[in-house]
């Protein structure tokens, strides 16, 4: 990212921004007290937010039945839709802001394709409880209300084509369960519930789009990769740039995820992807992978399988992302991923100043989350502050843009030397931490070995 592409993205905001974030706003609040006690008045301002849409009639009647206290599965499945819709918009404006000061190229979504058969019985079971959070609220959530959607997100995750919507529902449950008692609480997530409470909504309607991938074959440059880690589960999700014969290169991730435990931290993490060993040696050796029919997906997801892949030579994603990333055209975004907090875009930023938890670009300063940053990697604040070129992922949150750092290139002993959060992926290569690790013990280990005690018994 040059300075003059850097003071294009933050000079203005995107118009509309705030007082799009200002009206779903109201309607959280509205989720907060519950619907069967909402004013009348409360959701004005969001009915005249689309005056001039399509959905224009079913929003404001959805509204106007809702104030009149009887709220149905349809009326519900409009007001997530509008609430989605908002948000799209905010991301729509935002991801094409930076795509124009990036000088980016993206895909557009090529539409529905279909309904898939579901088990309608366990999303009518689904939006009946989602109603019921609505009617009452967060404030009035009981231990009761939490565990009646037990059995139907046990039958549900039992369905593979519901996976999506069981996995979102159990989470809910159990930070709304870890919560309790809700009432008592002095600040409560709105905005996180009520996007997962939204997008529920919207999956749990009958049908759901067939989504289609085409097999590619090429060479895959890995730019870096992002970690995203709870106490449950860890996600590697892998940026890189694809090149296939005759077309032009491609942005493209793909992800691999593992179930874990909370005592499972720091490199010990990476033992859980034992599973996909070439790509975690191309991670850890900076190698380019060989792709033979890898389904890709619309949003430019690559269904990973070590299978279909070969480590080739060596690629410093550095010199990839300087040659590469500028032309590289971006994928499309689906529908439902079109949200602020979900930007998450490649970029390359050299010539900084690091001060402050920011880079200075000419006259222009961007905020450098170094929080994201990953324990089981070597990269850490003092390197990302001690360097003087990054790949980063450009993201916006809580107002402004920020860039979350996955690599960096910094001086030691005066030779530039580049660190990634992924170069433990086959194992630490710090004798401080190789030393620690030995002493703390292999938990990875210790927990194979006491459960496969549990399953011979």
């Amino acid at each position: 990212m040059l300075p003059t592409q850097l003071s294009a993205l933050l000079a203005d905001p995107a118009p509309g921004v705030p007082e799009a974030l200002d009206l779903v706003s109201s309607l959280d609040q509205g989720l907060v007290d519950g619907l069967a006690r909402v004013s009348p008045s409360a959701f004005g301002g969001f009915v005249d937010a689309f005056a001039g849409s399509p959905l224009r009639d079913r929003v404001a009647e959805a509204v106007d039945k809702i104030a009149a206290g009887s709220i149905s599965d349809e009326h519900l499945f409009v007001l997530a839709g509008a609430r989605s819709a908002l948000f799209g918009a905010v991301h729509d404006a935002l991801l094409g802001q930076a795509d124009a000061a990036l000088g980016r190229t993206r895909a557009s979504w090529p539409g529905g394709s279909g309904d898939a058969a579901t088990a309608a019985n366990l999303l009518a079971g689904s939006r009946s409880w989602l109603r019921e959070l609505a009617i009452t609220g967060w404030r009035g959530v009981d231990h009761d209300l939490v565990t009646a959607a037990g059995q139907i997100i046990e039958a549900a995750l039992a369905e593979p084509r519901l996976r999506r919507l069981a996995t979102l529902l159990d989470g809910l449950a159990a930070e709304l369960r870890a919560c309790s008692p809700i009432a008592t609480m002095d600040r409560l997530p709105v905005r996180r519930w009520g996007d997962l409470w939204s997008r529920a909504m919207l999956l749990a309607q009958d049908g759901g789009r067939l989504t289609p991938s085409e097999p590619v074959t090429g060479r895959l440059l890995v730019l870096g990769a992002d970690v995203h880690e709870h106490a449950t589960a860890v996600q590697i999700q892998v940026h890189g740039i694809l090149e296939t014969p005759g077309a032009a290169p491609r942005l493209v991730r793909t992800s691999v995820a593992a179930p874990k435990v909370d005592t499972i931290v720091g490199p010990a993490v990476w033992r859980l992807f034992a599973a996909h060993p070439v790509l975690l040696g191309a991670l850890a050796e900076r190698l380019t992978l060989d792709v033979t029919d890898l389904p890709l997906l619309d949003s430019g997801d690559l269904l990973w399988s070590d299978a279909r892949a070969k480590a080739g030579p060596p690629a410093d994603p550095f010199a990839t992302a300087r040659v590469l990333l500028a032309g590289a055209a971006a994928p499309a975004v689906p529908p439902l991923e079109r949200h602020p907090a979900r930007i998450s875009e490649p970029v390359f930023v050299e010539g900084y100043t690091a001060a402050d938890g920011a880079f200075t670009l000419g006259d222009r300063t961007i905020a450098v989350d170094t929080d994201r940053l990953p324990s089981c990697g070597p990269l850490t604040p003092q390197l990302v502050a001690a360097s003087h070129a990054c790949i980063g992922l450009l993201r916006w949150d809580d107002g402004g843009w920020s860039l979350q750092p996955i690599a960096v290139l910094t001086m030691v002993k005066r030779q530039p030397v580049g660190v990634h959060t992924t170069d433990w992926a086959l194992g630490p290569t710090d004798p401080k931490v190789v030393k620690a690790a030995a002493a703390a013990g292999d938990a990875v280990a210790v927990l194979r070995e006491r459960a496969g005690r549990l399953l011979r018994k």
